[in-house]
């Protein structure tokens, strides 16, 4: 027996496709076969696997079990909630990897695998490495067992472990995400008044994307801040591994402001620390961890690789510009939306000060939102590679740690090929709107050199 998938599901970071389309459950039956394989080479033999709330995932999370079993693997079945619940299953229950289906911050009609072997994220060749497997039919076969685990309660347990905040008036948007009902079950727990936002699970997302890098998704979160008089507002993504946030005023606190609040309170128990943040986020974030003591790390953008990077390094805390928080002090070191909402909670009540005053002592500078540019998955690193060669020639100051980052006397702008679509990706930081409209017109001859369409009103 062999399975081929369509090229376009194996991604860098996970496996994700349109069910029914690019992926379905035989799809899902060979990924469990191929992960299970892993596994027993591993030496290990049980999996957790969960599934978000959109309406294909049940399906898909029985047909991955049906294909760890038929390798010879036990699947432990935690059911609906939130990715970093799987992760925290993998650690809380001993297994040796973990399974999550989810289509994250993607349109309804996707679903997609997050994976784990071990304690460590699977990504890169791990996930191609499925494909060569399922294409030769290269499984294990056996007969594993399936259970099923209710660990929501142990898992909110351990978000607040440790944690006592004042009252505060907080309102929490999970999108009708799988993060909704932790929510419930979190501010429950939590003394002040706590105001829920679409905690009800829908895979149709009714109210809006739940996406909280897309400011135009906050605007619920920033009404109810407003009506309310609310210390600050706390928002997810689909499946609860990304953050958001807007403080009492409504303005929106990005993941790398966020990942600079948080920093304090580690590098204190820490100090000299690496903090790793993705090649996106402000010269500011890295200034603010130098000016803490910390030792400020710019890497490669993808969850999986900032992972494997805080393994390497043994960063206590890392995050990156699209709202995963990676907490390894005191925790697991997996991007929790949840637990960076109880951690930033805390870091504000430490601070003496509202989330609104923190917000204005930043420094004051403009940029872009990120930019995106088509470009053929085929022609898109080809371009980043032509435009550093450009770059290099006329004696620009360049960081090529993941695409083009160039400093300049004005501020930096950053280009750099997606590893998830068939786009570039761009965004500017200057210290002035003249800087960043200079910023603006050198990156935009750097595209246009290389034949790259710029919409207008980029």
């Amino acid at each position: 027996m062999t399975h081929r998938f369509d090229p376009t599901t194996l991604r860098e970071y996970d496996i994700r496709g349109i069910v029914g389309t690019s992926l379905g459950e035989a799809d899902a039956v060979a990924i469990g076969r191929g992960f299970a394989t892993r596994v027993r080479r591993a030496g290990g033999r049980t999996v957790a696997v969960g599934y978000d709330g959109r309406h294909s995932s049940p399906a898909l999370a029985a047909a991955v079990v049906a294909g760890l079993n038929a390798s010879g693997v036990d699947a432990v079945e935690i059911g609906l909630g939130p990715t970093p619940m799987l992760y925290f299953a993998v650690h809380d229950l001993g297994c040796d990897g973990g399974i999550m289906i989810t289509g994250s911050h993607n349109p309804p009609d996707y679903n997609g695998f997050k994976l784990m072997l071990g304690h460590a994220p699977f990504f890169g060749t791990d996930i191609a490495g499925l494909g060569t497997m399922a294409a030769a039919g290269d499984w294990a076969d056996g007969s594993g067992a399936a259970s099923a685990v209710d660990i929501t309660d142990r898992y909110v347990d351990r978000l607040l472990k440790g944690f006592a905040p004042p009252p505060l008036t907080i309102v929490w948007d999970a999108g009708n995400g799988a993060a909704g009902p932790v929510v419930d079950r979190l501010t429950a727990r939590l003394p002040g008044t706590h105001i829920r936002l679409f905690t009800d699970v829908d895979g149709d997302f009714p109210n809006h994307h739940p996406d909280p890098t897309e400011e135009h998704n906050l605007a619920d979160l920033k009404v109810a801040v407003a009506a309310h008089r609310a210390d600050m507002g706390l928002a997810f993504d689909g499946d609860g591994d990304r953050l958001g946030a807007v403080d009492g005023e409504g303005r929106v606190v990005w993941g790398d402001q966020l990942l600079g609040l948080l920093a304090g309170p580690v590098l204190r128990r820490h100090p000299g620390a690496t903090i790793i943040a993705d090649i996106k986020s402000s010269q500011a974030l890295f200034d603010r961890v130098a000016e803490l003591g910390g030792r400020p790390l710019m890497w490669k953008t993808g969850h999986s690789l900032i992972k494997a990077k805080m393994r390497e390094t043994g960063a206590p805390l890392a995050g990156e510009m699209s709202g995963h928080l990676f907490i390894a002090d005191d925790y697991y070191g997996f991007d929790d939306g949840l637990y960076a909402a109880v951690r930033l909670i805390g870091a504000v009540v430490d601070s003496g000060r509202s989330l609104a005053a923190l917000k204005d002592a930043m420094p004051a500078l403009v940029n872009t939102p990120e930019l995106r540019f088509q470009c053929d998955e085929a022609r898109k690193f080809t371009v980043v590679a032509e435009v550093l060669g450009r770059l290099r020639e006329m004696g620009a100051t360049v960081d090529d740690t993941d695409g083009a980052r160039v400093t300049t006397a004005d501020g930096w702008w950053l280009l750099r090929a997606s590893n998830t679509q068939d786009v570039l990706v761009a965004r500017i930081e200057a210290s002035s709107e003249i800087g960043l409209e200079r910023l603006r017109t050198t990156l935009i001859a750097q595209l246009l050199a290389s034949g790259i369409a710029v919409p207008s009103g980029i």
